[in-house]
C-alpha cells in the first residue's frame, strides 16, 4: 500500500471512505500516530458513541409518540385495533431500547435526559399523522413540553387499560 501524505488521507475520508478506515487503522498498528488523520478519527469515535444513544431516543420517540395516540386518539382512530398496534409499537421499541441498554448499561444514565429531543420527533411523528389522516395538527395542541415522564415511558402498562 501506498503511503499518503497527511492531506491525501484527510481527502481519502470524503472519497473513500473505507480505505480511509484501513489506511489510519494500519497507522495506528505501526504507530505512525504523526501520520493519522486524527481529526477525521475522532468525529468517527465520537459518532459512534453517539449513534446507540440516537437509536435510544429514536425508540423513545416512537413510545412517547403511541402513548399520547393512546390518551388522545383512540376514538379518533376509530377502531379497537388501532389502540393494539399502538401498545405492541410501544412494547417493542421498550425491548429494543433494553436490549441496547443490556449491551451499554452507561446509556442508562443518559438516556432520561434526552426525554426533551425524543418528545420533539415524536411531536413531528404525530403531526405527520394527523395530516395523513386528514386533520389539522393544529387544532389538536399538542404540547411542546412532553406530557410524559421517562419512567412512564418505559413502565407504563398498557396492557392494563386494553378493553376486554
Amino acid at each position: 500500500m501506498r503511503t499518503l501524505n497527511k492531506e491525501e488521507l484527510k481527502e481519502l475520508y470524503d472519497k473513500d471512505f473505507p480505505l480511509w478506515v484501513e489506511i489510519n487503522l494500519q497507522l495506528l498498528k505501526e504507530k505512525a500516530y504523526d501520520l493519522v488523520d486524527w481529526e477525521n478519527l475522532l468525529e468517527e469515535i465520537e459518532d459512534m458513541g453517539r449513534s446507540d444513544l440516537k437509536e435510544c431516543i429514536s425508540h423513545l420517540a416512537v413510545i412517547l409518540e403511541y402513548l399520547y395516540k393512546w390518551d388522545n386518539f383512540k376514538n379518533l382512530a376509530g377502531s379497537e385495533s388501532a389502540g393494539k398496534s399502538w401498545f405492541r409499537s410501544v412494547e417493542n421499541a421498550r425491548m429494543e431500547i433494553l436490549d441496547i441498554l443490556d449491551m451499554y448499561p452507561s446509556l442508562r444514565k443518559k438516556l432520561p435526559s434526552e426525554l426533551a429531543i425524543a418528545w420533539k420527533r415524536a411531536r413531528r411523528r404525530l403531526e405527520y399523522w394527523l395530516k395523513d389522516n386528514d386533520y389539522d395538527p393544529e387544532k389538536f395542541n399538542i404540547p411542546e413540553k412532553c406530557p410524559h415522564t421517562y419512567q412512564e415511558a418505559m413502565s407504563r402498562d398498557l396492557r392494563k387499560e386494553l378493553k376486554p
